[in-house]
């Protein structure tokens, strides 16, 4: 998927059907001319329906389409016949789908299962014929409910990606070269910053055929948090993976710090992030002879409090170990 094609926000108008009018039908046959009331009810308005489906991965198929309207329901006819309900409009979204009140902002129902069903705008009830109204005082009733009348909302779809592990770092650190690597994806890798425009999924093939997912987030800047830089649009995207894959290269003036900064980002946004398993891996480290390794892991084992390993994607060092700490990870 290209990232052109990748749409993670959309807005969208969506308005349920009308009820239909109650009937106000006398019955008349031949030899009977005052049968009686028999208008029959308003069939229901359509429901707009919001459906999760799992082959699925971004909002691209909403970005032209943005304004959905359910059918009326049919008004009720004679012999107590009821009219048709009017037809429900599914809107197919991807797992992981944060549904909000475009003008409020807030969050109305999030969905995370494949068929997962939630009515946005429910259809209008249709009225009640006039046969519901007859009485010993009044048995032929001239009058009907008229239908109620369908819902209107401005809603904000946002996708959240459902990954296991998603990769934190500054702009060109090497997240999408690991994810290249270590996966079958193919993301845009190139020597400048902010490469990476959209986020990128990606599937580990582990041991015993068994699998689990790295997502790739562009780079995060200091002050992302406020808006800075692009990161700051996709900071959700990390709030639903299990597991934190911090990545720093080997000649940044300061792992430390870096790391710091990057945490301090994650708790600025949602606190709750904290919360998450972090693994911290220091990238490109085949620039590293023997003993810069020693004295940088000297270093990092007095200062840095949190699990790290030493990789390179481009020697293919320390990936094997990567994936069984991540895995470790993932299953504890």
């Amino acid at each position: 998927m290209t990232e052109g094609n990748f749409v993670d926000y959309v807005k969208l108008h969506v308005a349920s059907g009308n009820g239909g009018k109650g009937s106000t039908h006398l019955h008349r046959e031949k030899y009977i001319t005052k049968g009686g009331p028999d208008g029959g009810d308003g069939g229901r308005g359509g429901h707009i329906i919001l459906q999760g489906d799992s082959n699925l991965w971004t909002l691209y198929h909403l970005k032209f389409k943005r304004h959905f309207k359910a059918g009326h329901g049919a008004h009720g006819s004679k012999n107590r016949s009821t009219g048709a309900d009017g037809d429900d409009i599914y809107v197919k979204v991807p797992l992981g789908t944060v549904i909000r009140d475009t003008e409020t902002q807030n969050v109305l129902h999030e969905i995370t299962e494949d068929g997962q069903e939630i009515i946005i705008a429910e259809g209008g009830m249709g009225g009640r014929g006039n046969w519901h109204f007859k009485s010993p005082t009044n048995q032929t009733p001239r009058y009907a409910q008229p239908g109620i009348p369908g819902e209107e909302h401005d809603i904000t779809l946002e996708l959240k990606v459902l990954a296991d592990v998603g990769l934190v770092g500054f702009p060109n650190a090497g997240k999408s070269t690991l994810l290249s690597v270590v996966t079958a994806a193919k993301p845009k890798i190139a020597d400048y910053e902010f490469t990476t425009l959209k986020p990128n999924l990606g599937i580990v093939k582990y041991r015993d055929f068994q699998t689990f997912v790295i997502a790739d987030i562009p780079g995060i800047i200091e002050g992302a948090a406020e808006g800075k830089g692009i990161g700051h649009r996709f900071l959700r995207h990390i709030e639903r993976n299990s597991t934190l894959l911090f990545l720093i290269p080997a000649d940044a003036d300061d792992i430390v710090k870096q790391y710091e900064i990057l945490l301090d980002e994650l708790r600025r946004y949602n606190p709750e992030l904290l919360d998450k398993d972090r693994l911290i891996a220091i990238s490109k480290c085949d620039m590293l002879d023997e003993e810069l390794r020693e004295e940088l892991k000297a270093e990092l084992d007095e200062t840095l409090k949190a699990p790290y390993l030493f990789i390179s994607s481009v020697a293919q060092q320390g990936l094997q170990e990567l994936k069984d700490k991540l895995w470790s990870m993932l299953n504890n």
